[in-house]
């Protein structure tokens, strides 16, 4: 599908989690003419679809925007790969489909130590629970009839047990629903998955647009720019089957590429801080120092164990199970294929000086290596441990050498020492989990690189050589009213009419888990702040970790 007109009501840049929402949202009334633009391609692949294709999808390089980072001072100097969605559904159709929302504490600090009050997690409770089906059915923390599906893990295996089993064990706790009552222990987790397939932003929100003529859904578009005329955004140029298009807006324009791409998009259209656009040969039209700032993400460990006994799981690198696998799946969209693999996890505090979980979990029940990046399948098992809260901030900046190539990313990880300190202690606590007794059967040598009881430096070292993305940045158009926000707490762009922001990058202070919930959440709430509708009644839902 192509333009079918050249103004539009609601230009929305960027088809991921947020931008999917509000094609939907924005184009319910048939009054509103709506164009939804997306570098990438449609979603078709098959491996987009089968949860246990998800590396097969995020590994290929016609789905990802490819980016690394900068060589990262914390890091040894070390590049990360930093993969983000380039398709329909962005993100969420590439990624590993787990679904956390965050604790109550994240929004509830951004409502009273950011001055953003409207953003406590009872207003942003009713938009969670409005935006999913929850397989175990509606509470009062869960949705009922929402058009995201999500599913608590199925997969049965004696290595979830296990790690269930420790979590209670090592005094970490256990959690029924991370996403409910106790948002703290160790938990089988829900994931974005419905029917054996994977349900991701696409095919949450637009699979019931289809017959909307009002909305225009276009892929292989890529915006270079937006045209600003008195302050006021009124057209994007867009490149598209190798010409330029310029379309209007008799609305708004909205932002919603991502913490990478949008703030590059704004800069090169003028908005940003002035300094770096005149390096750049790019006339400042609205300062905004803050808007490429506070860059934030989850850096992990990975603690690989190989397992003394062998498990159906682990012989999927046979070509005939494999075969026998995607068969069943194809005929009837059940068996193995149907798992996003890290159907366990946890939230759990490093130390008593948190107020709330600062560490996160995601359990596997396999092994891993990667081969010319390709994953191939081990006999073992791996915990994801992620920091959740870095004190370090990072930025992006334009390649001066081609502004409108890939950004430098400067995420800065593992500057600040309390961050190696939480990391450190989050190791301590997942090897705490694996040495329980429910893993004695299992647990064979940790092959993470990491030898146990050496000294604090050498620990430094070894984190800072080992340590990766969990592939979740935010932050670089923070919503704040001070000099360095970027967006207000209605999303609007300061100093600009008609523009704003509604992604990952508006996170001013980054959530305590996955990022794919939030941003759908944000999305939802943002598309009623735009069509002048009042804001779902505020939920005050009890919490295990409220005083009584």
């Amino acid at each position: 599908m192509g333009f079918s007109r050249k103004e539009y009501d609601y230009i929305i840049v960027g088809a991921g989690s947020a931008g999917c929402v509000l094609a939907s949202k924005l184009s319910k009334d048939p009054c509103n003419r709506v164009l939804l633009l997306e570098s990438g391609p449609a979603n078709d692949n098959l491996m987009i679809h089968i949860p246990a294709g998800v590396y097969k999808a995020y590994l290929n390089p016609a789905l990802n925007w490819n980016y690394d980072s900068s060589t990262e001072p914390g890091l040894q100097g070390r590049q990360v790969f930093t993969p983000r969605g380039k398709v329909l559904g962005g993100s969420s159709s590439i990624n590993s489909m787990v679904y956390m929302r965050g604790h109550p504490l994240d929004y509830d600090g951004w409502a009273s130590e950011l001055n953003l009050p409207t953003w406590s997690y009872e207003k942003c409770l009713p938009y969670f629970k409005a935006g999913e089906t929850y397989s175990e059915g509606e509470d009062p923390w869960r949705g009922g009839s929402g058009p995201l599906h999500v599913s608590s893990g199925s997969l049965q295996s004696p290595l979830f047990d296990a790690f269930l089993e420790a979590g209670e064990t090592s005094g970490q706790g256990r959690s029924d629903d991370l996403n409910g009552y106790n948002p703290n222990g160790v938990s089988r987790l829900d994931a974005t998955r419905y029917k054996g397939r994977r349900c991701s932003a696409a095919d949450a929100h637009l699979s019931k647009t289809k017959n909307r003529e009002n909305l225009d859904i276009v892929t292989g578009a890529t915006v270079m720019k937006i045209n600003l005329h008195l302050n006021k955004a009124r057209s994007i140029n867009v490149l598209y089957q190798n010409s330029f298009e310029t379309l209007y807006s008799s609305k708004e324009i909205i932002l919603s590429c991502g913490a990478i791409n949008t703030p590059k998009l704004l800069m090169l259209s003028g908005i940003g801080p002035a300094n770096h656009l005149k390096e750049n040969d790019i006339v400042p039209i609205v300062n905004l120092p803050g808007v490429g700032k506070n860059l934030q993400d989850h850096a992990t460990i990975i603690l690989q164990y190989d397992c003394k006994k062998y498990l159906p799981i682990h012989g999927m690198n046979n070509n005939l199970k494999k075969l026998a696998t995607g068969v069943q799946w194809l005929t009837s969209q059940t068996g193995l294929a149907c798992t996003n693999v890290w159907e366990a996890g946890g939230l759990i505090k490093s130390n008593e000086e948190v107020n709330y979980p600062n560490i996160q979990y995601h359990f596997g029940p396999v092994g891993f290596e990667i081969i010319n990046k390709s994953i191939r399948v081990k006999q073992g098992f791996v915990l994801h441990i992620d920091q959740l809260r870095p004190k370090s901030r990072g930025y992006l900046k334009l390649n001066k050498e081609n502004i409108f190539g890939k950004p430098k990313l400067f995420f800065n990880y593992m500057t600040d020492i309390n961050d190696i300190k939480e990391m450190s202690e989050g190791i301590e606590k997942a090897r705490d989990i694996v040495r329980q007794k429910s893993f004695d059967e299992f647990r064979g040598d940790e092959t993470t690189g990491i030898a146990e009881g050496i000294d604090k430096n050498n620990m430094n070292e070894l984190i800072t050589g080992l340590t990766e993305t969990d592939y979740h940045p935010c932050g670089t158009c923070k919503m704040d009213n001070s000099n360095e926000g970027v967006v207000n707490e209605k999303l609007q762009v300061h100093g600009i009419e008609n523009l704003r922001v509604i992604d990952g990058s508006i996170i001013p202070r980054i959530i305590s888990a996955n990022l794919n919930a939030p941003i759908q959440m944000i999305a939802h709430r943002a598309a009623d702040y735009i069509l002048d509708k009042p804001q779902l009644s505020p939920i005050k839902a009890q919490f295990s970790f409220e005083k009584s």
